[in-house]
């Protein structure tokens, strides 16, 4: 593959690259709670801030900007590594936003399922049927850890299913080509996990039943102290996951063989993210959270194209 380029630094731990057409990149940066847009020459414009700790977002069916805000982050700040660690004093809850950037308005659609409330979540991925799937991360504490979950949701506000629980801490969510299937990757146990879709929303039963029977299915599980951050899937198929401690883009194929390690020039435990842009969707875009650094590079294909990414009011 090509080499790593540099297009922006000086970001406040950057996630979540959206890339749009005329190819500036949407990310958010976490500590500075804010959607940011990057220029391909490096210039960076904070839009709108949108207060705890956006992480995920990803372009809906109506044009704004859907957020995964993990409630906020406290930082531990090191001479050249900045690294979230547990929640903030005045962390806010996890909930789902949708931002307006053409007018500024900030819609809250959900914060709790079933009665329970959203703790952290991570990441989303809209399908065909304008609903989306997002990651509730969940968050570890001294003496124990909440469990996380993935769940569905409708952007009206009108419908959010808790669909795969417990999970250890799910971070990154995609779906494959055709969207016959959804992967998470799982930070705390270093796995991707994938099931079937049997709708919109439904995850299809185990294949077999019993005691000890699943639905999920472990696509890797990598060796080591590696541990799991957002991904991206692309027109392959192959699962292009985020890889803390390793600091790198780990490629999985749909069967669970890794192809490729893809590490930063400029080394970082933290590298949070990847995505897809240009005409022909063979630049990935990945963010290197811990030194704020935003790299682009040419793919050996096209990523998965994304289900919605006309923004309204870029």
């Amino acid at each position: 593959m090509a080499e790593l380029e540099l297009v922006a630094e000086g970001l406040a731990f950057p996630e979540g690259p959206i890339a749009l057409a005329d190819g500036s990149v949407l990310v958010v940066e976490i500590q500075a709670q804010t959607i940011s847009r990057v220029y391909p020459n490096g210039k960076i414009d904070k839009l709108i801030q949108t207060g705890g700790g956006p992480n995920g977002i990803a372009v809906g069916p109506d044009g704004r900007i859907y957020v995964c805000n993990n409630g906020g982050f406290k930082w531990v700040e090191l001479p050249e590594l900045l690294i979230p660690h547990g929640r903030s004093e005045d962390y806010v809850g996890g909930h789902i936003q949708a931002v307006d950037l053409a007018t500024g308005e900030i819609e809250v659609l959900y914060t709790e399922c079933n009665g329970n409330a959203l703790k952290a979540p991570n990441d989303l991925v809209f399908d065909s049927a304008g609903g989306f799937y997002f990651t509730d991360h969940a968050s570890s504490f001294e003496r124990y850890r909440e469990h996380g979950g993935l769940y569905y949701a409708k952007i009206d506000g009108s419908h959010i299913a808790e669909i795969a629980y417990p999970l250890g801490h799910p971070n990154g969510v995609g779906l494959s080509p055709g969207g016959g299937r959804v992967y998470i990757g799982e930070t705390l146990t270093g796995i991707v996990w994938g099931w079937d879709i049997e709708s919109p929303g439904v995850l299809a039963p185990p294949k077999q039943q019993g005691p000890l029977s699943s639905a999920a299915q472990m696509i890797v599980g990598l060796p080591g102290h590696q541990l799991f951050d957002s991904l991206a899937v692309d027109s392959e198929g192959n699962i292009c996951a985020a890889t803390l401690i390793t600091g790198a883009i780990t490629v999985i194929s749909p069967s669970g063989e890794i192809l490729d390690v893809i590490k930063m020039p400029d080394p970082d435990p933290l590298v949070t993210n990847i995505c897809f842009g240009g005409d022909d969707l063979r630049t990935a875009y990945i963010t290197s959270g811990g030194k704020g650094k935003l790299y682009k590079m040419q793919w050996h294909c096209p990523g998965l194209k994304l289900e919605f990414n006309d923004v309204r009011g870029i």
